[in-house]
């Protein structure tokens, strides 16, 4: 492809690319001298599971990546010790060694059910950052303002608000910018929310004598209550390492204005047919359940293959189209016979606090043999074979 072809398809579905023209003449670049581009991704290993929302940036880097470009994903050991202050409205608690590390291995595993891994370089930050010594962090630290930080939204609210904003969370930032710096990367991805931190890339980069890269931001996915963005703290997310009947029972529950959203950001079906399925949506001439088996089957394939998207939504039209049962529901041994509803619920893990039993329980979410359990301070005389249902999806049988 010419550098304008693969423009069109590096730009589709994006929210902004400063600057344009940098990266088209980057990828002209490219052709004539037969070097491809280096492009960057980086992840902090905050939680252990990535879910759909950060597939969207995954996906365009994908593109990047089959057009013959060199991916450098940069897992930050170093700087998830200080935790991305974006969108913070309070100093994130530092994580330890040990759980960033843990994190990071269920990372690499997962990026590599979208990227090809013979095709993706994949470091951690601290290979350079753990080097710099405090004249070096000096240094770092010189080439920014404490004016141009509060510019930052998450910054500034907080300053305004009164609420502490600790020196060390100024330098995440810098580092990340800095790794840019140490990989040369030519472009870097992330999501919109992202930008001020892409953009101290392209700084520190021009402030260290190399081309500047070029910040390419993609949309942010809604979450399922199609409200807030998709977090798993928020509990609204499909997590890409979820089972298949999770991940399509799932994306059933979907509000029906994302719908068309998650075909163009989450799955890899070309822009035409998607237009042609939004079309006859609006037309009438399809039903929104129809399509969103569409898409529960698509992100099932994506992420497992044909086979076990046919059987999710064998299984999910058993369950809620025919209201049966899981076939293979788990089967948790309880000690007691006598036994308070909350304590139950967690005791079988079905939900993770007693807080949160008692939300669903108000909610009407929860059911034992089909009857529905309203009182947060009933007593269950639990019976071998009793079945515990929690919302739509998770069941468990019980012994004794």
């Amino acid at each position: 492809m010419n550098a304008q072809q693969q423009f069109e398809i590096i730009k589709a579905g994006t929210v902004e690319i400063i600057q344009e023209e940098e990266l088209l003449n980057k990828l002209k670049k490219s052709l004539e001298d037969g070097k491809p581009l280096v492009g960057k991704l980086g992840f902090d290993p905050s939680a252990p599971d990535l879910h759909l929302g950060h597939a969207v940036v995954l996906h365009k880097i994908k593109e990047f990546q089959d057009l013959g470009h060199d991916i450098v994903i940069i897992i930050g050991d170093f700087t998830g010790r200080i935790g991305d202050p974006t969108g913070r409205s309070e100093t994130r608690k530092q994580l330890t060694d040990e759980e960033v590390m843990a994190n990071a291995k269920t990372y690499q595993d997962q990026i590599f059910k979208i990227l090809d891994k013979d095709k993706t370089k994949l470091v951690f930050n601290s290979k350079w950052l753990e080097k710099l010594n405090f004249v070096d962090v000096i240094e770092l630290a010189s080439k920014h303002t404490v004016a141009r930080m509060l510019e930052r939204d998450d910054f500034s609210k907080r300053f305004k608000d009164n609420y502490p904003i600790s020196i060390h969370e100024f330098f995440y930032p810098l580092m990340q910018g800095y790794d840019s710096v140490e990989i040369k990367a030519d472009v870097e991805f992330g999501a919109t929310e992202q930008k001020f931190n892409l953009l101290m890339g392209r700084h520190l980069q021009k402030e260290y004598g190399q081309d500047s890269q070029v910040a390419l931001t993609m949309p942010i996915l809604i979450g399922l209550d199609g409200v807030q963005k998709m977090s798993k703290s928020l509990g609204n997310y499909i997590g890409i390492n979820e089972s298949p009947g999770e991940i399509y029972g799932k994306a059933m529950s979907l509000p029906d204005k994302l719908m068309i959203d998650y075909f163009k950001l989450a799955t890899r079906i070309e822009t035409k047919e998607i237009d042609i399925i939004e079309d006859n949506l609006v037309k009438g001439e399809s039903h929104p359940r129809d399509a969103k088996m569409r898409l529960a089957r698509e992100l099932v394939t994506l992420y497992y293959g044909k086979e076990e998207a046919v059987k999710a939504e064998k299984e999910f039209q058993r369950i809620f189209q025919q209201r049966d049962i899981p076939s293979d529901m788990p089967e948790v041994k309880v000690e007691e016979n006598s036994v308070w509803i909350i304590r139950l619920l967690t005791q079988v893990g079905l939900v993770s606090t007693n807080s949160e039993a008692r939300r669903l329980i108000k909610q009407g979410a929860v059911k034992i043999n089909d009857q529905k359990i309203l009182d947060s301070n009933k007593e269950i005389e639990v019976q071998d074979g009793d079945i515990i249902k929690v919302g739509k999806r998770k069941y468990t049988r019980v012994s004794v």
